[in-house]
């Protein structure tokens, strides 16, 4: 994963996740490309931006019922902030039988810290959702929002 980012944010990332669930990085375009993304985060985080094309489905309300028109074989990729709750919603769409699923190295903020684009109402922003201040120092560009 290709990211000046601090010894601190790789450290917190390797303990928040497992190493047999696999991750994706934002230079992967020949999986990102083909990709279905689905944000794990709260709507009123989705809804202050998102991945373009991004697919709300929830953590604490996440429901198979939100998946169920996208096919078991289709590439998925599951983000949140960091990638604690997407590892976790992705876990559940392994054992409910899809197949190629994996979760976005570092989520949203890696995202936007690597000047990827996010989108609200269609339209590109500057703002995210930080979740709480104390995750929010992560967030190191974009307009932070709580």
């Amino acid at each position: 994963m290709s990211f000046a980012q601090s010894f601190a944010y790789k450290t917190l990332l390797k303990g928040v996740y497992d190493k047999d669930f696999p991750l994706v990085g934002i230079e992967d375009n020949e999986i990102l490309e083909k990709a279905v993304f689905l944000d794990a985060r709260e709507k009123e985080e989705f809804d202050v931006s998102h991945i373009k094309g991004a697919k709300w489905i929830g953590y604490n309300t996440f429901s198979l019922e939100a998946v169920k028109t996208i096919p078991k074989d289709q590439k998925i990729v599951v983000y949140c902030s960091i990638g604690a709750r997407s590892q976790e919603i992705g876990k559940k769409l392994k054992e409910a039988g899809y197949k190629d699923v994996y979760n976005l190295y570092g989520g949203i903020f890696h995202w936007v810290n690597e000047d990827m684009p996010v989108f609200s109402n269609g339209q590109k922003t500057d703002s995210v959702h930080a979740y709480s201040r104390s995750w929010g120092v992560w967030l190191k560009k974009g307009e932070k929002v709580y």
